[in-house]
């Protein structure tokens, strides 16, 4: 007679119940990498700040830029404010 525990449990609802943890934690996993890499990245300003700081452009060309930049995030918030 069939017996529960012959080794064909493992095709039924066993089967799928691992696939779906499985799939649950690769989702979690792959949520956190990408998570960490959008944290990473270095927005306009900060490259700007960056780049003042090693001695790269001087303070006038600083100030410049850091205008243009706060002009054009000005200009992207009164956009999307609409």
């Amino acid at each position: 007679m069939f017996r529960f525990y012959d080794g064909y449990h493992i095709w039924g609802m066993h089967l799928i119940w691992w696939i779906i943890w499985l799939l649950f934690i690769a989702w979690i996993f792959m949520r956190f990498v990408r998570y960490g890499r959008e944290r990473d990245r270095d927005t306009s300003y900060d490259i700007l700040r960056k780049r003042f700081a090693k001695g790269e452009i001087t303070r006038e060309q600083y100030e410049q830029d850091k205008k243009i930049l706060e002009e054009d995030f000005r200009k992207i918030y009164e956009e999307n404010k609409k």
